[in-house]
């Protein structure tokens, strides 16, 4: 008989790891593993078996505690090995709903009717930094499958009939008995639907749906952010046997801009001044997002010093009329060359300051 890996190495975290970070683990090994997800295939259906038994005893405090001190044998008290199944459905259950209702083969009906809801869709937008002050409207073309109109998303041939699936019976499901359990499993003739076609629709073979472009406008708010998702409900592809549709999120990229950089609501730049402006004042030209503003610099303004305009920054989300504010980091712009008026100031200035600099004249 082969030995039992170590439970926290089936699940892939380690000792110290939360119980809610061993029911993320569990959760996403559950969904890889599960029978319905590989049928036919036994590999995946015993890391299912073991992900749930590794589960059971280590989402327990007391079970952990004791398999920690003593391992597999738990201390003398081991579980067997479809408690731990029942125990970890139990875990399962509360993560995903009814998702598996009824795992062990109680109760449950037919599923036919109910169809699949429609496909989510997604799609991605660029604007410029400019462009987020007041929102762009985009239109936008997406391929998607519709209803057929044909048969109306029957998925059957105008006057054939639907008759109920002889593999299910109608019910949708069926059941598949594994050693101690009965697996419940969707029904591969019908999908589910407990019904099957006589004869198929010939405009979307037997499917209900068709593939189509649809155009249309969407507007993206001002103020969005980089990285932000909306959601346009009712959007995505339609759904199967009179299903919901799925919805359509939009993907939004702000551009880099060259001169700005932007956290948040406010937007930051560098920008190079005259040395006599910085030490005697004055007004100098700074680019903004719509143009350019005056900006009052006060005598002695070192380098680095940061100057605000006020609301010269991104709006609020959706708020186009209440903006942030621009930052200014200051610099000084040195001329590389001098006039010959200019070399003979500065270098009385620097006598008079008592300054060592470079000087023309000779030494004598």
């Amino acid at each position: 008989m082969a030995q039992k890996r170590d439970y926290y190495e089936v699940l892939g975290v380690s000792r110290s790891t939360s119980v809610e970070d061993i029911k993320k683990s569990y959760r996403k090994l559950a969904l890889q593993y599960h029978p319905d997800r590989n049928p036919g295939d036994h590999t995946p259906e015993e890391k299912f078996k073991e992900a749930a038994e590794a589960y059971a005893v280590l989402s327990d405090e007391d079970k952990r505690a004791r398999y920690d001190q003593f391992g597999h044998s738990l201390g003398g008290g081991g579980f067997s090995g479809f408690e731990n199944f029942q125990d970890a459905f139990g875990g399962f259950s509360d993560i995903f709903g009814d998702l598996f209702e009824d795992f062990f083969g109680g109760g449950g009906g037919r599923r036919g009717g109910r169809g699949r809801r429609g496909a989510d869709l997604e799609d991605t937008v660029e604007l410029e930094l400019a462009e987020v002050l007041t929102g762009k409207t985009f239109d936008l073309e997406i391929p998607r499958r519709e209803t057929c109109g044909e048969c109306q998303g029957s998925g059957a041939e105008k006057g054939s009939k639907r008759k109920i699936c002889s593999d299910c019976g109608g019910r949708g499901e069926v059941r598949v008995s594994q050693g101690f359990f009965t697996l419940r499993r969707t029904c591969p003739r019908c999908h589910g639907e407990g019904e099957s076609i006589e004869n198929h629709c010939q405009a979307c073979r037997g499917e209900g749906r068709v593939q189509k472009t649809r155009k249309l406008q969407v507007k993206i708010p001002a103020g969005i952010e980089h990285g932000s998702r909306l959601r346009v409900t009712g959007e995505g592809e339609a759904g199967q046997s009179g299903a919901s549709r799925g919805d359509l999120y939009i993907q939004v990229l702000v551009k880099k801009h060259k001169v700005f950089e932007r956290q948040g609501q406010n937007i930051y730049c560098e920008m190079l001044i005259p040395y006599t402006v910085a030490v005697l004042g004055g007004e100098v030209e700074v680019p903004t997002l719509t143009g350019k503003t005056v900006l009052k610099v006060a005598g002695g303004t070192p380098a680095g010093k940061i100057l605000k305009i006020k609301e010269e920054g991104v709006p609020l989300y959706g708020m186009s009329d209440r903006r942030g504010d621009e930052y200014v980091k200051v610099g000084i712009d040195v001329p590389v060359k001098l006039s010959k008026t200019e070399r003979e100031l500065l270098e009385k200035l620097a006598e008079e300051h008592k300054d060592k600099v470079t000087s023309k004249k000779g030494f004598f």
